[in-house]
Order: C-alpha cells, then sequence, then structure tokens
C-alpha cells in the first residue's frame, strides 16, 4: 500500500487549518550531550527498558535485507547514522526520538529472530541477506569470533537532549520528534503525542477508542489517530476550557503531557464522563450529530460534547432541544464559530457560548 492509498482511507474531517496552527513563539533552552555507546552496551540497556522505544503505530517497517545492511555496515567498520535520545524527567531512563529502526534492527539481530510478532507460532530466524558472502545467512550466534567482538565494540553516537526551560513542559522534545521524523508520509500530531507522551492517559483514550457509542458516531477507526486525538480535545476542553490559548495543537500538547499519569479516580472519571456523553449523544443526535454538513465537523464535535458533558447530571428535555437545534446550526455566527479561525481564543470562546445559551433553555 503506498502513501496515497493509505491516506485516501480515512474519511476527510474539518478541522483546524494548517495556516491557523502556526507553532506558539516558545524560547527553548535545551541541554544536550553526545555519548558514544557500543553496540553490546545498546542492546542490553534496550533489554533492561534503561532505553525504551515509545510504542507506536506505524512501528518496525525495515525489511530483512535493509536491518542486514545496518548490521553489515558495523561489520565493515563503516560509520552508521547517530541516534536522537530524550532524557525523561528526573529519571535516567531515555526514550528514543530518532533511530528507532536501527536499534530494533540490532535488538533482533542479537536476540536470533527478525520482527517477531506477539502470538506468532513460528519466529523468522534473522540470518544476514543481501550482504558481503563472508557474513551472508550468519546468525549473532554464527558470527566469527573477531566478527562478533567487533559488531560487540562498535560504536553508535547518541546526541542527548533534556528541556531546561520552560521547567512546566517538554514541548520541545515534540518539536524535535516532529522535525526529524519528516522522511515519507508526514507524522501527524497524534501520531507523535502517542510517540512520545507514553502513559495512562493515551492508554485510556486507544481503549475508549474501542467504545461502541464513540465508533458509531466517529465511523471506523482513523489511520493517523484522528479518532484519538478528538478524544484527547474532549478531555483538554471539558477541563481546561477557560484557560485555552491557541495553537490548539500546542494545548493538547501540554495537556497530554500535564495529565498523562493521571490518577486511577481521574481515570475513571474522564472514562465515565466520555462514555456517558457519547452515549447520551448517539441516542439523542443519531450518528451524524457531528456532522451537520455530512463531513465531521472537530468543532461541532468539541462544542456538542463539552456542552452535555458540563450537563451531564441534570434534566434536559432533548425532544424540544432537537426540534430546534436546526436554529442554531443556521445562526450565522455559531456557523461561522466551527468553521473559520477555529482555533482562535475568541471564536473557540464564542462557539462554546452560543451552545451553553442555546442548551440551557432546554435545561429542566
Amino acid at each position: 500500500m503506498n502513501e496515497n492509498e493509505f491516506d485516501e482511507i480515512d474519511e476527510p474531517i474539518i478541522d483546524v487549518d494548517e495556516k491557523e496552527e502556526s507553532t506558539a513563539v516558545v524560547i527553548y533552552d535545551i541541554s544536550s550531550y553526545g555519548a558514544d555507546y557500543d553496540v553490546d552496551g545498546l542492546v542490553k540497556r534496550l533489554k533492561r527498558g534503561d532505553i525504551f522505544i515509545p510504542p507506536f503505530q506505524r512501528d518496525f517497517v525495515w525489511n530483512q535485507a535493509e536491518a542486514s545492511r545496518l548490521v553489515e555496515s558495523l561489520l565493515l567498520g563503516l560509520p552508521v547514522p547517530g541516534i536522537f535520545l530524550a532524557k525523561e524527567g528526573d529519571s535516567n531512563k531515555l526514550s528514543v526520538i530518532d533511530g528507532q529502526q536501527r536499534l530494533k534492527s540490532l535488538l533482533f539481530f542479537y536476540e536470533g529472530f527478525f520482527n517477531p510478532k506477539e502470538g506468532d507460532m513460528r519466529k523468522k530466524i534473522f540470518k544476514l541477506k543481501n550482504v558481503q558472502s563472508k557474513f551472508e545467512d550468519k546468525t549473532y550466534d554464527k558470527l566469527e569470533e573477531d566478527d562478533r567482538i567487533k559488531l560487540d565494540d562498535s560504536i553508535i553516537h547518541a546526541t542527548i537532549i533534556k528541556q531546561e526551560s520552560p521547567d512546566n513542559d517538554n514541548t520541545s522534545i515534540y518539536h524535535v520528534f516532529e522535525r526529524l521524523n519528516t522522511g515519507g508520509r508526514k507524522l501527524t500530531p497524534q501520531e507523535i503525542r502517542s510517540a512520545i507522551y507514553i502513559g495512562k492517559l493515551n492508554n485510556l483514550i486507544n481503549s475508549l477508542n474501542d467504545y461502541p457509542s464513540w465508533r458509531e458516531l466517529f465511523g471506523k477507526k482513523n489511520n493517523r489517530l484522528k479518532d484519538q486525538e478528538m478524544i484527547l480535545r474532549f478531555f483538554a476542553m471539558y477541563e481546561s476550557l477557560n484557560s485555552y490559548s491557541k495553537p490548539l495543537k500546542e494545548f493538547l500538547n501540554k495537556y497530554n503531557l500535564k495529565h498523562k499519569n493521571p490518577s486511577q479516580e481521574k481515570i475513571e472519571e474522564l472514562s465515565k464522563i466520555f462514555k456517558a456523553t457519547t452515549d447520551i449523544v448517539l441516542n439523542k443526535f443519531g450518528k451524524s450529530a457531528f456532522r451537520p454538513d455530512r463531513v465531521f465537523n472537530a468543532a461541532t464535535f468539541e462544542v456538542l460534547m463539552v456542552g452535555i458533558a458540563k450537563r451531564i447530571d441534570k434534566k434536559i428535555d432533548y425532544e424540544t432541544m432537537l426540534e430546534n437545534i436546526g436554529s442554531l446550526y443556521k445562526d450565522q455566527g455559531f456557523t461561522d464559530a466551527v468553521t473559520r479561525a477555529t482555533s482562535d481564543e475568541k471564536v473557540v470562546e464564542e462557539r462554546h457560548r452560543l451552545f451553553d445559551e442555546f442548551i440551557e433553555k432546554y435545561v429542566q
């Protein structure tokens, strides 16, 4: 499947225009230093989890020949590209920003199996392919002793970075990841968040993405994680609407980071409100609730979900409300607020104000 075929699978979604999403003007103070790791030490750190590769949808994409050529380069004494690692908070663990394919290739070769999958009954033995005859079909264990030692002692340079300021977030890591991972298909913001903001919140979002009411409302799963981004957006707007500032992408980044490991009580609270709200929207508004013009509109989703969630414990005359909701959707002010400059602070405030005024008429 090529890139264009992949993108054509997903339903179009009306959301923030890229022109709206200019990066916030933030000057970062980032400390960085170089470290030279021998391959044997890198693999051991990967096995222990001291260096970890964030779980990420696209995962490992190299074929066996590509992975073999990396190993061959090291066996021949040729230099290979360095890797980028990010220091995780106050811990000594390092997450991989760039170099996933190289590191996994080495890990697979040392462990003896190429890209093993959980549940596979048979694993593919990692023998070097399309390399010099001396190394062809060799596994790590079958290498000559001198070659094995040379591979173990081969050096890969790492650049390790840590954001020093601002000290209340680590959004610079997001931007470094975004800029380093620009080859081929450009990563979406939510794909990057899934890779770098690892924690219980993203696990919850991934789980809620399978909730039946949500799947009915959104449709089939989005290959670029747009459906998961909508869940994150709901949580962020529901809890932090009053402190919203554009760009939306950065607002979601900060929320995702700040709440990446909520308490179990908070997880249950967020799960309950999301499920209850999507149940109401589906039962009262129907499958097209977020499609006022037949296409999923992210701003409409946002305002409808947050407006109902805030009144989840109130009795609302939905029958009469639905008879009159057309007047809201035809209101020019509301239409503009869900279709134009939708990430602007005043526009976000306006669409929520208009919806709140509308729904309050039907609270009993």
